[in-house]
């Protein structure tokens, strides 16, 4: 009987309905199934689809053999896309991408919207840039869908007067069924499968997606999430406000929260360790089995993560700026949301994401931000509110958001201040009391009786890039109090310093004021006193609690440490072999300019220096650069491999260097300075210490990358 394939629910939404998932359309879209793969469509104007595998072999652009699209719905082993220029169905596998596996008797229709099942797709007639938003659904099924060969059926199991007789505006697919939303604002599902979904509902829902043998919806009065058929696949339904998306996978969903765009997940088995990244939201989002991929809002940049544990992801997606949003002809998007604007991406002779170039791309508006970030700016009609990392909160609109007491930030501020004036290193002199230096901004001479040659060393020093104005040195020999300078002097860049007065500050010498020690073989005393480093050390923003560094940034600080290095292999006589670059002995003034620290030193008769130490520093600085590109710490024990060179290289000597680029951060337009840094990295980290680059060769490379320039 009827009532045994049609599902009528007689529900009004709204009329501005998303939908996402398996079966659903986007711009990002998975192919389930062990032939599975996603594609997306870029951001470069010309609605190119990307397209990537497990494997990831020969991730990129698939336009040369397919035409632009305006949006993507995955099956089981195949995508389906409406096509950009003539709004027509465009079915396809990652096993031969240029055949269109759309029966003819549909290729030549125009289409709005297409939603891919298991085995069959159907899509809505009409054209997605102009004319109604609403057309009768068209639906074909494959015999078997691991070959496509044999076309489509027309005569299928999902064709009925019933259905033709309707006018949808929204549809989504599943493993026997299909759901839409007709012109009357109606939530009518059908299929040989539909009343295995057993829907029961009177709620007005206005975000719909369908997992295999399930749907999910949220309700437009109270933003709650209600979903109906397997419960294995949804499992226990969040409690929280309201999602603006939803994908479906196997066995679990995920949604995008409406205050803050994070992305949240839910399903049977869920991990909760194996929640999306936090460091940006999304503003798209498609699930395959077992892995969820994501446009970030941040930089447009794709993103992607297992579900169901927090093991690697199946899929690794190419290092590609996507589009975040479906062109749509609306000329107003409404209250609530924004319409994307593409200059953001700061491409002259880009105007539009869309081929027709009246169309718009509406996006949802952020409420909040994510945890550690602040609201700066609210949205407007042009543009989403802007997230501004709580590190930068200087006033009291942002002390609640970011859990900062006033009282609190007051006396941080009055801590730092008094650090600045009393901070002091004490560091006796080396066993021949040759040099100490802070190399980056910071080169100190060591004090000596004869004040000529003091001079003559210290003007020898001026060479280098920065000097530390602030650093203080006192007299090594024991003078008495009397004959001591009565006030702070400068001598050529540095500064003495009474006794007493280092004696009041470190609170007369005691050991909770000490940060680090040498010792001395000579008579005498010797005090260096540097000053204070407000930024800490690189490490900390890498890896700890500090602000994230963005990529200008990161590139100033490899090219002042690579001189900093340069300087003590070839500057210095004789040389000096630092022995222990890393992240950690690499610090940042209240400038942000790089030093490097805690180097050993070499004796006058240590000239006869192999090549192969100098290339031992070179080795650790490619391993800084590995840390500064992707973000990972040198070693770590929950990644496996746990060292940093072992699972970078692989990848950047089979041309994925994109693999490894730091995406917590927002990414420049052009990435290529990025991947040509990551292959002078693999140069610097080679086995042999004859196939690396010498410090002098590897500043040249450094210098020529950073000059070609980030385009953000």
């Amino acid at each position: 009987m009827l009532s045994n394939f049609l599902i009528f629910l007689f529900i009004s939404i709204s009329l501005i309905i998303t939908v996402s998932g398996y079966g659903s359309t986007g711009t990002i879209a998975a192919a389930f199934g062990d032939n599975g793969f996603f594609c997306a469509i870029d951001a470069s104007g010309n609605q190119e689809v990307i397209c990537w595998d497990r494997e990831n072999t020969n991730p990129g652009v698939i336009s040369g053999y397919s035409p632009p699209m305006t949006s993507l719905s995955g099956g089981e082993g195949f995508l389906c896309a409406i096509t950009s220029n003539t709004s027509r169905a465009f079915c396809w596998n990652l096993q031969d991408p240029s055949v269109n596996l759309v029966p003819r008797a549909f290729q030549y229709n125009s289409y709005l919207h297409i939603a891919s099942g298991n085995n069959h797709v159907c899509a809505i007639n009409g054209l997605y840039y102009s004319g109604p938003e609403y057309g009768p659904v068209h639906c074909w099924e494959y015999s078997d869908n691991t070959n496509f060969t044999s076309g489509g059926l027309w005569n299928s199991s999902f064709h009925s007067p019933n259905i033709d007789s309707l006018m949808f505006r929204k549809i989504v697919s599943g493993d026997g069924f299909t759901c839409g939303v007709t012109k009357d604002i109606d939530l009518v599902c059908w299929g040989p499968k539909s009343n295995d979904l057993s829907v029961s509902n009177n709620e007005e829902l206005e975000v719909l997606a369908s997992g295999r043998n399930s749907i999910c919806g949220v309700s437009k009065d109270s933003g709650q999430l209600q979903c109906f058929g397997d419960e294995t696949e949804f499992g226990v339904i969040p409690n929280r406000p309201r999602f603006i998306a939803i994908s479906a996978g196997a066995n679990h969903y995920c949604g995008i929260r409406e205050d803050d765009h994070g992305v949240e997940c839910w399903g049977r088995n869920l991990n909760s360790s194996s929640s999306a990244p936090n460091t940006s939201g999304f503003v798209a989002i498609s699930s395959s089995d077992s892995t969820t991929c994501g446009i970030r809002e941040l930089d447009l940049v794709l993103d992607c993560w297992r579900v169901h544990d927090s093991s690697k992801p199946d899929f690794s997606p190419p290092l590609e700026l996507c589009s975040p949003g479906l062109c749509s002809p609306r000329g107003n998007c409404g209250d609530g949301w924004f319409a994307f604007n593409a200059s953001i991406l700061k491409e002259s002779e880009l105007t539009s994401l869309c081929s027709f170039h009246s169309l718009n791309i509406c996006l949802r508006c952020g409420i909040s931000c994510l945890d550690g970030y602040f609201p700066s700016s609210t949205c407007n009609p042009n543009a989403d509110r802007v997230c501004t990392p709580c590190s930068l909160c200087q006033n009291s609109s942002c002390y609640g958001i970011c859990n900062i007491r006033a009282e609190k930030l007051r006396e941080h501020e009055q801590k730092e201040q008094k650090d600045v004036r009393r901070l002091v290193i004490i560091i006796g002199c080396s066993v021949l009391g040759f040099l100490v230096m802070l190399i980056g901004l910071s080169f100190i001479p060591k004090m000596t009786k004869d004040r000529k040659r003091d001079d003559e060393e210290r003007s020898r020093m001026t060479c280098c890039f920065c000097f530390d104005k602030n650093s203080i040195e006192a007299d090594p020999d024991p003078v008495p109090q009397s004959i001591l300078l009565p006030t702070a002097v400068s001598l050529g860049e540095t500064k003495i310093f009474r006794l007493s007065e280092l004696k009041d500050a470190t609170h007369g010498f005691k050991e909770f004021n000490e940060l680090g020690r040498g010792y001395c073989a000579e008579m005498g005393e010797r005090l260096l006193v540097y000053e204070y480093m407000p930024h800490g050390t690189l490490h900390d923003h890498l890896h700890g609690d500090l602000s994230q560094l963005d990529w200008s940034m990161r590139l100033k600080i490899m090219l002042q440490a690579a001189r900093g290095l340069d300087y003590l292999h070839n500057e210095v006589d004789p040389p000096i072999i630092h022995r222990d670059v890393k992240t950690s002995n690499i610090l940042l003034d209240g400038e942000m300019c790089a030093r490097i620290a805690d180097f050993g030193l070499v004796s006058s008769n240590e000239r006869d220096l192999s090549k192969s130490d100098r290339e031992g520093d070179v080795y650790d600085f490619g391993i800084v650069l590995l840390e500064i590109l992707s973000g990972r710490k040198a070693i770590d024990r929950e990644c496996d491999p746990p060292g940093i060179a072992e699972w970078a290289v692989p990848l950047i000597r089979k041309g994925k260097a994109a693999a490894i680029i730091d995406r917590n951060i927002g990414l420049p337009r052009n990435v290529e300075p990025l991947l040509k840094l990551a292959e002078l990295a693999e140069l610097a980290v080679r086995e042999n210490p004859n196939e690396r680059p010498n410090i002098r060769n590897l500043l040249s490379f450094l210098d020529l990358i950073v000059k070609s320039g980030l385009t953000f």
